[in-house]
């Protein structure tokens, strides 16, 4: 799913100059194709796991825009393929557990990376309001449905000093919806990103109450 995501960022990025040099401006003005890269905080993480500085995560998105009235003001509609990251120093053993926890990896187990990875199918909504100055604020909302969730750990097993991967799919007892607002305050194609995620990504009681803010970048090449 990652090399999915990656690949059609670069398919966006790559096609959008000579797809939009044959439009008009006025058709231009009624779609917005972007991205988002952004680093995850993660709150209602269990006591005693740390997770990294930086959780990267990114989002590809389409919209369809509707000028409110004669002004600078746009109602938005779209589609998006959002993912999240959280490293940390822990792993869930059993991702089919009746309640999912996490165990801290034990001190001298070497380790390279143990990450839980979510991905999301969007609906976001915003509104947008655009100065002749390129200047803009866009304030939104977004609902996403799971479609796919893993666990990656690259170390050695807890018990011996060998060193593996091990990955694990269809994390059990995780909300298939999440939901939150998004703001975006930029000047033409960049803009800087924020989504507050007010859904926890577990059911609650069977799983940790996990959420991620996240901040970063927003690029509209179209």
């Amino acid at each position: 799913m990652k090399k999915s995501i990656l690949i059609l960022i670069v398919a966006i990025f790559i096609g959008q100059s000579s797809f939009s040099q044959g439009l008009s401006e006025s058709v231009k003005k009624k779609f917005t194709i972007g991205a988002d890269f952004f680093t995850d905080i993660w709150y209602g993480v269990p006591d005693g796991v740390d997770t990294r500085t930086i959780n990267q995560g990114a989002t590809v998105f389409g919209m369809l825009n509707f000028p409110l009235g004669e002004g600078m003001t746009s109602f938005s509609i779209g589609l998006g393929i959002r993912n999240h990251n959280m490293y940390s120093d822990s792993r869930i053993m059993d991702v089919k557990a009746d309640t999912i926890t996490f165990t801290q990896i034990p001190d001298g187990v070497s380790y390279r990376r143990s990450k839980v990875n979510l991905v999301y199918i969007d609906l976001p909504v915003e509104f947008k309001i655009r100065f002749n100055s390129g200047f803009k604020v866009t304030v939104g909302f977004k609902a996403g449905w799971n479609i796919d969730s893993k666990t990656k750990y690259y170390g050695d097993d807890f018990d011996a000093p060998i060193g593996r991967k091990v990955k694990s799919k269809s994390i059990r007892h995780l909300e298939s919806f999440s939901y939150g607002p998004t703001l975006r305050i930029g000047y033409k194609f960049v803009s800087l990103y924020s989504y507050y995620q007010i859904s926890d990504a577990f059911t609650r009681n069977l799983g940790p109450e996990l959420r991620p803010f996240s901040i970063g970048l927003t690029i509209t090449p179209f």
